[in-house]
């Protein structure tokens, strides 16, 4: 259902809830952050921020700035556009809709994408860091397996 909200500066309407987009940048934010093994007290630091402010960028409960996003890259070895990529289709008409003041009331819960979850950056890292490629590539195959094997139990039941 759509509704008019009127807004209420940093990117909120009356409603309270961030723009999707400013969503999307701080996942990207802490999916960069965490791959690196970067703490937010570290990244903090070298924004000259608390971890605090951090927590709010990555949650999207503060957008960020142009300078400041652009200071993340270089301290996170990006280019800018990586916090824009993926932003899905309906994402993007949120966030469109969101700016022009209206906004979709949410009627589902909000559901984080597998790959902005901490377990599956620091599974990642993890894998990266096993130098022989023979052994890398043995534990993919063990672990598309596994899925494979339990993509079945989970049918049978």
């Amino acid at each position: 259902m759509l509704s008019t909200f009127r807004h209420r500066g940093r990117g909120r309407v009356a409603g309270g809830h961030p723009n999707p987009i400013d969503i999307h940048v701080g996942q990207r934010v802490r999916q960069r952050r965490t791959l690196l093994g970067m703490s937010q007290e570290k990244l903090g630091q070298a924004l000259g921020l608390t971890f605090q402010q951090v927590q709010k960028y990555e949650r999207g409960a503060n957008r960020v700035g142009a300078s400041r996003l652009f200071e993340m890259a270089c301290i996170l070895d990006v280019p800018v556009g990586y916090f824009f990529e993926n932003i899905d289709a309906l994402t993007a008409a949120k966030g469109r809709a969101h700016a022009l003041g209206v906004a979709e009331e949410a009627d589902t819960p909000y559901v984080a994408d597998p790959m902005s979850k901490r377990e599956t950056l620091e599974l990642v890292r993890a894998y990266y860091r096993i130098g022989d490629p023979k052994v890398r590539r043995r534990l993919f195959e063990m672990t598309k397996a596994l899925a494979i094997e339990a993509r079945a139990a989970r049918k049978d039941r």
